[in-house]
């Protein structure tokens, strides 16, 4: 079987991720994913669709993702992994899609606009 890269994508994050018959190693840019992942509840959401489709320890995971934080990263790592596990079997798509594993999420950081501290903070108005 040839390679397939699947990208999942959350708030600036993108990762790109390749899935592998194999005993359940995940590396995140070459590096093992508890040290990429330091906090529990991020390696939990890398993880869930495998847990979802009872597949844990079936394959290796590779990873590669830019931009945004951990949380967004770690989301964006979990669509591409919901995404490959559907390419496999399309039979998963009953369990994945309830818990929105196959739903990219679209809210990004809303911009800063002038004459504004912030996205929608204003300066104190003085009526007088």
């Amino acid at each position: 079987m040839t390679d397939q890269i699947f990208v999942g994508r959350r708030k600036t994050s993108v990762a790109r991720v390749i899935l592998r018959s194999g005993n359940g190693k995940i590396t995140v840019n070459g590096k093992e994913f508890e040290h990429m992942f330091p906090m529990l509840l991020s390696r939990e959401d890398i993880l869930t669709p495998l847990k979802l489709t009872e597949t844990e320890g079936q394959y290796d995971i590779s990873a590669n993702v830019r931009g945004g934080g951990t949380t967004g990263q770690a989301q964006a790592i979990r669509l591409g992994i919901a995404r490959a596990l559907l390419n496999i079997n399309p039979e998963y798509r009953i369990k994945l899609k309830p818990d929105g594993m196959l739903t990219r999420d679209p809210r990004m950081v809303e911009r800063k606009k002038y004459g504004q501290p912030k996205a929608r903070k204003r300066f104190q108005f003085s009526k007088r």
